[in-house]
């Protein structure tokens, strides 16, 4: 190209060149005069006024390092800080700051699933719908596991009722559930349970034990653990917990592992679904007082340094209002 380019332009060595390869004059001296041009120079993006300083960043750095915070999520971390009366920079920013330590990794993929008929479940309250299911835990020896049944409310993500036995059954979902409806006054025609197409989920002792109480069954499709995603949602946070054994001892440990976890996660954990709440604070109707007393730590944080946010006052996530079990599709009108 520099030899070609050292020729006098308009020459007619270059037409001929130009017409044997096919390419145009025009775009011929565009690329010469691009490779005679110097580069420019590399000017790197300056500093947003409102940024955090670097002693700031490595503030909130040390504190997600913290034995308290090592294994939560930014969300998590945020939140409980924000309860306590503390805010340092948004969710998003404590992502980026993990992000340039590279200390963020997603930790599986997810499966995606084809699309059929799907169940279409909405609750707008507590004890409207629920969701159970039985995941299996690893016993001692190869090849013995435990049972684990758990009873969700979808709208408030509260574990109404859990058990941990040697054997899948029907017979012992059926004491379980009826404890649960009596305790949240569950009354006839007031609650819908979701669950998969497991041998227990559509056993005719549980049909019947519904049909007595006056509570409506719903079910997945076959094959489709997207159709029950509240109580695989609540196996994967059990079993992600730093705590969570390969194998578990005893039906005893086993016991002692689930007390303990169902505790902290309906009276400590914060879950995103439900605007970074508890789920007994969504069950027992605190969320309103916890969002405003949310809102007005907020307040006084865009007071102190309002150069930091871009969007005017910052608001908590937005409280649950209503929960699906896959939301319906809004077709789109055809214009005629």
């Amino acid at each position: 190209m520099d030899a070609v380019a050292a020729l006098p332009p308009g020459g007619g060595l270059i037409g001929a060149a130009c017409a044997a390869l096919c390419l145009s004059r025009a775009s011929f001296h565009r690329r010469a005069a691009t490779a005679r041009r110097p580069p420019a120079p590399f000017r790197p993006r300056p500093r947003p006024a409102r940024a955090l300083a670097v002693p700031e960043r490595q503030a909130v750095l040390d504190l997600l390092r913290e034995p308290r915070f090592v294994d939560q999520p930014p969300a998590e971390v945020y939140a409980e800080l924000l309860d306590q009366g503390l805010y340092h920079c948004s969710i998003r920013t404590m992502y980026r700051i993990l992000h340039e330590n590279g200390e963020v990794k997603e930790r599986r993929q997810q499966l995606r699933h084809p699309v059929y008929k799907k169940p279409e479940l909405i609750a707008e309250s507590p004890n409207q719908v629920w969701s159970w299911d039985i995941t299996k835990l690893m016993g001692p020896a190869k090849w013995t596991y435990f049972y684990l049944y758990a009873i969700i409310d979808i709208f408030s993500r509260r574990v109404v009722a859990w058990l941990v036995a040697d054997a899948e059954s029907a017979a012992l979902f059926k004491p379980l559930f009826e404890d649960a409806a009596a305790k949240h006054g569950v009354l006839p025609g007031q609650l819908t349970l979701h669950a998969d197409r497991g041998p227990s989920m559509k056993a005719k002792a549980t049909a019947l034990l519904l049909a007595d109480l006056g509570v409506t069954k719903s079910h997945s499709r076959p094959y489709t653990s997207n159709d029950n995603p509240f109580s695989e949602s609540l196996f994967k946070t059990c079993k992600y917990q730093p705590q969570f054994p390969e194998r578990f001892g005893s039906i005893q440990d086993a016991k002692a592992f689930c007390r303990r976890f169902f505790q902290w996660y309906n009276a400590e954990h914060h879950h995103l679904g439900i605007g970074l709440m508890t789920p007994n604070q969504v069950h027992y109707g605190q969320a309103d007082e916890i969002y405003e007393a949310r809102k007005q730590t907020l307040e006084n944080a865009f007071l102190a340094n309002p150069n930091r946010f871009v969007k005017n006052i910052p608001s908590p996530p937005d409280k649950p209002t209503a929960v699906w079990i896959n939301p319906p599709q809004i077709k789109p009108e055809i214009q005629a």
